[in-house]
């Protein structure tokens, strides 16, 4: 006698309907998306209509649960921003779109956690902001005492070289350093005996790249003021876009 084939489908059926007719199944079902849907809508809207100044906010983790490579305090972020010309915002100010990955995570943890998560907070680049006028988004949730978690991280990574563009704006000797070095290259490409018949000279060459210098500061003072830049640790937590 051969024994009949098991259907898997057959009998996982079997046991769904062992207590539950096709109708209640559809019904609970429905419910648990109907549910799950509004505390999605919930999460958007909160990150949407996050709290200016979310500093003073506290979330109240279970720290059993947590991960402490996530954790992170306010000057290492502040140090991180500065170094690459970054903004720590709150996501009221966030124009890119967040993804449903960001979305899952922060359902997760509040299930975990029995809390509901708010005062969240972004760290991306300027034109990722909807800045008020006067590539690698990381989304936080402030757990108190300056201190920050990590929720998710989406988008491609920043460009290597960004750190080493952005040094300039660190600060004014950063940026007069930077200056220096541009005019001491165009001075030394300056065809000899253009402006003087004794072109061999220190004193012309420290003539020349003193009007060089002067040419080049002139320059940068206007892209500075014309585009409203300011240096980075002015504007790591500005809302202003001429901050």
């Amino acid at each position: 006698m051969l024994l009949k084939r098991t259907n898997i489908k057959h009998q996982l059926e079997k046991l769904r309907d062992k207590n539950q007719t096709p109708e209640n199944w559809r019904d609970q079902v429905q419910a648990i998306f109907v549910q799950e849907t509004k505390k999605e809508l919930q999460i958007l809207s909160t990150l949407k209509n996050s709290i200016v100044g979310g500093d003073d906010l506290t979330n109240h983790f279970d720290f059993d649960q947590l991960d402490s490579s996530r954790i992170f305090h306010i000057d290492q972020i502040e140090r991180i921003c500065i170094d690459y010309r970054l903004r720590f915002l709150d996501t009221k100010f966030f124009k890119g779109k967040i993804p449903q990955e960001a979305v899952s995570t922060i359902k997760q943890l509040e299930k975990d956690h029995q809390i509901s998560l708010k005062g969240f907070k972004i760290i991306a680049p300027s034109k990722l902001f909807k800045l008020e006028n006067a590539d690698d988004p990381l989304l936080f949730a402030p757990m108190g005492n300056s201190y920050f978690y990590l929720i998710h991280k989406w988008g491609n990574d920043l460009h290597p070289l960004r750190k080493l563009a952005m040094w300039s704006f660190k600060s004014l000797e950063n940026l007069l350093i930077l200056t220096l070095i541009v005019s001491v290259i165009l001075t030394a490409l300056i065809p000899n005996g253009l402006f003087t018949n004794d072109p061999t000279t220190v004193s012309t060459f420290l003539l020349e790249l003193f009007f060089m210098f002067k040419s080049v500061a002139a320059i940068v003072l206007f892209y500075g003021v014309a585009k409203g830049k300011n240096f980075n640790p002015a504007i790591w937590r500005s809302k202003y876009y001429n901050a």
